[in-house]
């Protein structure tokens, strides 16, 4: 490896997963010589079936203390690292970014960062289990049926392969992430909210997936696009008929390998001056 890259890749997962959704991701990366951290978020650390038995330690996490959780870990490191997210994993990773944190982001399947507009009626449909009842579900952790996480993760899978992911990866998702997202266009204190012509932050690789239905292509799309404003690093690759749980189904190892390689070619050796 290359001693003036990044050795050092966090990934950041997503709702309605943890960091058990990385485990290719973490084996693959860490057989190409990087030391790979995929930190819970706070409140979260535990395995699938703990996660799901007891949802107390995380019912309430709002965006900030999630963010702020990862800015902790990588301001620690002893040098800027990569960032990936997934989901909104990878809109963590835009405010990071937008903090002056990490020496290159890869923000896949992303969900809106404040001033992203689109909202896809699939989009809609993903998320109605929790915003179908805020009074309930705003302080509380949500699972998703398997039909949910099939419609809304697995599309592109069998109802087998589905039922094998949901079992393995899929965890109650705190209803609060959710709304907050939802809302961000409203609020102009949002934990989301970015400056998209920040010329200081690190490059930026926007990864979509062209059947996703949680973040469809449009929603990715737009999001490059007022990234794209600055004068910063940014790009846009699709990877067509893939789903939104494309770190995992079938064909993985092509997105991650584009991202690290991305991300590897792309990453800044020194944070900006001032």
């Amino acid at each position: 490896m290359n001693s003036d890259r990044p050795d050092t890749i966090v990934l950041i997962h997503g709702l309605w997963m943890s960091p058990l959704s990385w485990e290719h991701w973490v084996e693959r990366y860490s057989a190409a010589g990087y030391q790979v951290l995929a930190p819970a978020w706070p409140g979260m650390e535990g395995t699938v079936e703990q996660l799901r038995a007891d949802t107390s330690s995380y019912d309430r996490i709002g965006m900030t203390d999630v963010i702020d959780h990862y800015a902790d870990i990588i301001e620690k490191l002893e040098a800027p690292p990569i960032v990936m997210g997934h989901s909104f994993g990878g809109a963590f990773t835009e405010v990071l970014l937008d903090r002056g944190l990490g020496a290159a982001g890869v923000a896949i399947d992303p969900a809106p960062v404040k001033g992203v507009l689109s909202l896809p009626l699939s989009t809609l449909r993903s998320a109605f289990p929790v915003l179908d009842n805020p009074i309930a579900n705003t302080h509380k952790a949500v699972m998703l049926s398997p039909a949910e996480f099939h419609y809304a993760f697995t599309n592109t899978l069998t109802d087998a392969e589905s039922e094998a992911a949901y079992q393995r990866y899929a965890v109650p998702g705190p209803g609060r992430i959710l709304f907050q997202g939802a809302l961000a266009n409203f609020n102009p204190h949002a934990a989301t909210r970015v400056d998209f012509h920040n010329p200081d932050r690190a490059p930026l690789l926007v990864i979509g997936g062209g059947a996703d239905h949680i973040v469809p292509p449009s929603v990715s799309k737009e999001s490059a696009d007022r990234f794209g404003k600055s004068s910063a690093v940014t790009e846009y690759k699709e990877f067509a008929g893939r789903s939104h749980f494309t770190v995992g189904e079938p064909g993985w190892e092509a997105v991650a390998d584009y991202a690290l390689s991305w991300a590897a070619e792309h990453a800044r050796t020194a944070l900006p001056s001032g």
